[in-house]
């Protein structure tokens, strides 16, 4: 019984470890969706600051900041596939870190039904081995 427990130990170990993983990997993917969503938002303010912060400026001033804002939006609109792929990756990998953490618990239940196995059948064959030792009296001699 005493390998049972030790299989299990090693088992909830193992899973332990696929669970920090896995919230790992799901660190890892947020970080990267928030990273891409925070250039988008910073290549939509940069576009407005030159749409709107313009003064009184030539004609070649507004075909260039016009172009530089086109070329701005089109950086961002590309963002758009790369933005939605990092999307379904946090959810895979947050669903992948809740696979993980129902695997980690089941382990660890085993584990602690496996030991506690362990001590009732301890306890049990201590019991059986158990002989109470008579008194003896002086009528030998």
């Amino acid at each position: 019984m005493k390998s049972l427990a030790s299989r299990r130990a090693r088992v909830a170990r193992v899973r332990q470890v696929q669970h920090l993983a896995a919230v790992g990997a799901a660190s890892v993917a947020e970080g990267r969706l928030a990273q891409l969503e925070a250039s988008e938002e910073r290549l939509a303010a940069l576009r407005a600051t030159l749409v709107n912060g313009m003064g009184a400026s030539s004609g070649a001033v507004f075909a260039q900041a016009g172009e530089l804002a086109q070329r701005l939006e089109q950086a961002r609109v590309s963002l758009q596939p790369q933005i939605h792929s990092a999307r379904e990756a946090v959810a895979l990998r947050l669903s992948e870190r809740q696979t993980a953490h129902i695997a980690r618990e089941g382990a660890d239940r085993l584990q602690v039904r496996a030991v506690a196995q362990m001590h009732r059948e301890i306890e049990e064959r201590m019991i059986a081995n158990f002989r109470p030792r008579t008194k003896r009296t002086g009528d030998d001699d």
